[in-house]
């Protein structure tokens, strides 16, 4: 028979590496995994980004858009397109007024 002190033990460290995992956010869900490295095609990534079939085009013919090609097929991994729309994020006034108030605090402190 196991030591009943050795199974709350591995019990706990068990929890322990599941809570880290939680934290850190290292696990992430099978289905969440599948879901984000989905490929799709031009008119999924269309629809998606609520756009003209044509404007995908247009953003792959000047390499604005990032996305695979195999023979005559485009494919666009729908993580990468979501961190490409990320990319154009525009900053609030709020944010801006931060970064003005730091600057101006930095630089007041520096002597020429």
């Amino acid at each position: 028979m196991e030591n009943p002190f050795e199974i709350i033990v591995q019990r706990l460290d068990a929890i322990e590496r599941l809570l880290i995992e939680i934290k850190t956010g290292t696990r992430i869900d099978n289905a969440t995994t599948r879901k984000d490295n989905e490929l799709m095609n031009v008119q999924q990534v269309a629809d998606y980004l609520t756009l003209a079939v044509q404007t995908i085009y247009g953003y792959v013919s000047n390499m604005e858009i990032p996305n695979f090609k195999r023979g005559k097929r485009l494919y666009f991994r729908r993580t990468e397109i979501d961190d490409w729309i990320g990319q154009s994020r525009r900053k609030t006034m709020a944010e801006i007024q931060q970064e003005a108030s730091n600057y101006v605090a930095t630089k007041r402190n520096r002597k020429y």
